[in-house]
């Protein structure tokens, strides 16, 4: 049976991006669309061939409703995510989560225990190289991981990327967070993928250009983790290249992805020699937000990301920033 959606907010920039992932699929169909502005609720609503409704509340209380969408800024995320859980709503929640740890904690706690699907957008869990290098980790392949990079960059200020429709993402009162926040989410999910929880964090964040007034644009943090690695995460939006995206290193194993190549050594793997690329890799997982819709029409072993991982991302990014302003080492907290 065709599963009914709804977009609850629809600001976000991925959010055109979706709706192209929803045009491929015959299994689910977009029933309503909310946000507070309504010219571009309308927009979108035209383009999924749905209908605009004037209170998220007629979307709250559909029963055909199965689960909602939230594209909404980030500062409305806790009240829609509250109510969406009250609603038993199954839920995508763009990322990040959270403001901060509290507003993101709080949030899971409601959608654990409404049990409700949930899942946010860290589509790089999808990567066969990243699903390849977690499994070698675990295997022990690396030996004992010493030292960890993720590098997620591109050149948004530069060409003016969140001049117009999308100004609000670059205005840390609304979104949470500025460059670093924005894209730094992505690549911290693959550390703590890959590596686990972590101890404590600093780092240096920074305005360049000053296109859009204070807020950041590009940082680069030191996360210690409780397992003893020390990873480092680059993140920004005046990048105009990012040819190494991640390194890892261990006393018995080595790997870095060159323009999106893996280059791979360990003395327990035959072949991995680190000279040439290495190819032999799982398949793609779908995108985290087809993952998603694969679970809610009822397909089986599909990995999303739990509420807990995507609020102490939240909360492991605030205190990357407290760490910047204080110029200091910062724990992730709750509160």
């Amino acid at each position: 049976m065709t599963k009914q959606l709804a977009f609850v907010g629809v600001g976000h920039i991925h959010t055109p991006g979706f709706i192209r992932m929803l045009g491929e699929r015959s299994d689910v169909v977009v029933k309503s669309v909310w946000d507070h502005d309504a010219e571009r609720a309308a927009r979108r609503a035209a383009e999924l061939n749905a209908a605009v409704v004037a209170e998220a509340d007629a979307i709250w209380n559909d029963p055909t409703i199965d689960a909602v969408i939230i594209c909404s800024e980030t500062n409305l995320h806790e009240g829609l995510v509250r109510d969406a859980a009250h609603a038993k709503k199954h839920m995508f929640v763009e990322k990040p989560l959270g403001m901060a740890g509290r507003d993101a904690y709080a949030m899971a706690a409601v959608i654990d225990e409404a049990n409700v699907l949930f899942q946010t957008g860290y589509f790089m869990r999808s990567s066969p190289i990243n699903r390849f290098l977690k499994d070698e980790i675990a295997a022990g392949h690396f030996g004992t991981v010493t030292r960890i990079r993720h590098s997620n960059c591109h050149s948004g200020s530069l060409g003016g990327w969140f001049d117009t429709e999308w100004r609000w993402m670059a205005d840390p009162s609304i979104a949470g967070v500025g460059a670093y926040g924005d894209l730094g989410t992505h690549a911290l999910d693959i550390l703590m993928w890959l590596m686990g929880d972590v101890e404590r964090v600093t780092a240096d964040i920074r305005v360049i250009t000053g296109r859009y007034g204070d807020c950041d644009e590009t940082g680069e943090g030191i996360l210690q983790f409780k397992n003893g690695a020390i990873g480092t995460l680059a993140a920004g939006w005046v990048d105009i290249a990012n040819p190494i995206s991640l390194v890892v290193s261990g006393t018995e194993g080595h790997a870095y992805v060159l323009d999106g190549k893996l280059f791979y050594q360990s003395k327990h793997v035959k072949g991995a020699d680190g000279k040439s690329e290495w190819t032999d890799l799982p398949t793609a997982w779908p995108h985290a937000f087809h993952l998603f819709l694969d679970a809610l029409v009822g397909k089986s072993d599909i990995s999303l990301v739990t509420a807990q991982e995507a609020a102490a991302r939240s909360a492991v990014m605030e205190a990357l920033y407290k760490g910047a302003a204080e110029h200091t080492w910062v724990a992730p907290t709750r509160s």
